[in-house]
């Protein structure tokens, strides 16, 4: 199920700032497929909240995955965008996801260093133990959170935000995401999703300059529903 206007499930908004809990399958921006993308839903939840007429301004502030889940971020004005921007690329906010595992992790909680190159011809980021000519330095820790019968959930913090980042780095050590098949999972989820969920944002509110923690629940199933 998409996010519409009347469904979006708005975690966080002020005149500077709209945050949202994206569903698993929406886009954030529009690509080559014309699907609606969730910025889209969201200027017209604003439109409709607000009775706006006319263009509603929305600025994209940074990305999740079609496949995954959790928190977006959307500046409502141009001085809140560029300073969220800003903040990103400086890397000023905490980012927490969850993801869910099928093999036991190498240990229980451990800080990942790769270099990522990406491959733009088929969307997807590889992973290498040195630096090799067009890579980016990647960064994350994780931690095991819960031991389902199955699966592992774990708990991530980013420290650096690459293309597929998460993705790659946890397919470079064996523990591809559940449903991932890009990466190396061994069979899709029906509903094409992938059990990875951006379940917390913390950073300086650009304008008020106070400290926002903007939590997720992830989506309805039953993996999730057990941790």
């Amino acid at each position: 199920m998409h996010s519409t206007p009347e469904n979006l499930e708005v975690l966080y908004e002020d005149n500077h700032l709209i945050i949202v809990n994206k569903r698993p399958g929406d886009i954030v921006q529009g690509d080559k497929t014309g699907d609606t993308p969730l910025s889209e839903v969201v200027k017209g939840f604003i439109a409709k909240k607000y009775d706006k007429p006319g263009d509603v301004f929305l600025g994209v502030v940074h990305r999740l995955d079609r496949p995954t889940s959790g928190i977006v971020v959307f500046a409502r004005t141009s001085k809140a965008l560029a300073r969220m921007n800003k903040l990103f690329s400086e890397r000023e906010t905490e980012k927490t996801y969850w993801a869910v595992v099928k093999n036991p992790l190498p240990s229980e909680g451990e800080k990942l260093v790769h270099y990522l190159k990406r491959n733009p011809k088929q969307n997807k980021s590889y992973a290498y133990p040195k630096e090799i000519s067009g890579s980016k330095k990647a960064v994350l820790r994780y931690k095991l959170i819960k031991t389902l019968k199955n699966y592992f959930v774990l708990e991530i913090e980013l420290e650096t935000g690459r293309h597929h980042q998460i993705r790659a780095q946890l397919a470079a050590i064996n523990c591809p995401i559940k449903g991932d098949l890009k990466y190396g999972f061994d069979r899709s989820n029906e509903d094409g999703s992938i059990h990875l969920h951006a379940r917390k944002l913390c950073f300086i509110h650009p304008v008020k300059k106070e400290r926002l923690e903007i939590v997720a629940l992830p989506p309805e199933d039953v993996l999730w529903d057990a941790i």
